[in-house]
């Protein structure tokens, strides 16, 4: 079996003892069917809720506890190559196989969802799941086909403020949902000078502010509107826009009304 980075893993049996270290693959796993088998988490793997209380939490995503990892006896230890670093993939290596994902595009989550039903056979599962996301994806890009491209930055920190720029997940769904990143001219995620850049915001329609990483609320609003006055400012839900696997089965419809609420200028 070979990860998204190409790299091959070895099983003698299906794993069954498995530890994610990236919350959108944790909730993958559950809705695949594999609640039961995942013996450790990160503080960050929020859905479905009651796995904060149910597992073991090894650490967050850069920081690890490989001294509880090692504990649990782990099967498969689940990474991405951008939530965690280079030293945790290898420092899980030491433990067991690990498994990373390089995801960029829903092409790529669908990829993963594949991977994930072999690994952990959960081939059916798996493929219904993508039949649903492929599905819901075809009827969202017939609803969005004929709506006007809007100008949007994404920001995802504040102190300093940063934004998601190109070659990354969250730019790929800006795209698929008609925005252009103003930003994109730049990559990953970089800190940007609000002041430095007010001449080339008074095109910009929508500032979105994600809750996560940073947890922008209505008060922030009004801080970036004082650099961007002619700029709208959107609270979005950062969930949708940068958990790829099964939360795109949410996703589409959640961008669906986001689109209507911006037309009918409801914030």
């Amino acid at each position: 079996m070979r990860d998204q980075l190409q790299r091959t893993l070895h099983f003698k049996d299906t794993p069954k003892r498995i530890i994610s270290l990236v919350p959108s693959q944790t909730e993958l796993l559950c809705d695949l069917g594999l609640a039961d088998q995942i013996v450790g988490i990160t503080k960050f793997c929020v859905h479905p809720c009651h796995l904060l209380s149910d597992k073991t939490i090894v650490g967050g995503t850069k920081q690890l506890h490989l001294d509880r990892i090692k504990a649990l006896r782990p099967d498969i230890i689940l990474c991405n190559k951008e939530e965690n670093t280079r030293e945790i993939v290898e420092a899980c290596q030491s433990v067991c196989e690990v498994h990373v994902s390089d995801v960029y595009t829903i092409a790529d989550s669908l990829e993963l969802i594949g991977q994930y039903g072999v690994i952990f056979n959960k081939a059916d599962n798996a493929s219904s799941l993508i039949n649903t996301i492929k599905a819901k994806w075809n009827t969202f890009e017939n609803f969005v086909q004929d709506k006007p491209v809007l100008k949007v930055a994404y920001f995802i920190w504040k102190t300093p403020w940063m934004v998601a720029a190109n070659n990354t997940f969250i730019n790929y769904m800006l795209q698929l949902n008609k925005y252009e990143n103003v930003y994109s001219r730049l990559e990953r995620y970089p800190e940007v000078k609000l002041t430095d850049d007010m001449d080339k915001t008074k095109t910009v329609d929508y500032a979105f502010l994600s809750s996560e990483p940073y947890p922008f609320k209505e008060k922030h609003k009004d801080k970036l509107q004082v650099y961007w006055p002619d700029t709208k400012i959107v609270l979005v839900d950062g969930e949708m826009f940068s958990w790829y696997g099964s939360r795109l089965l949410r996703a589409f419809d959640y961008f669906k009304t986001l689109r209507v609420s911006l037309q009918k200028d409801v914030f």
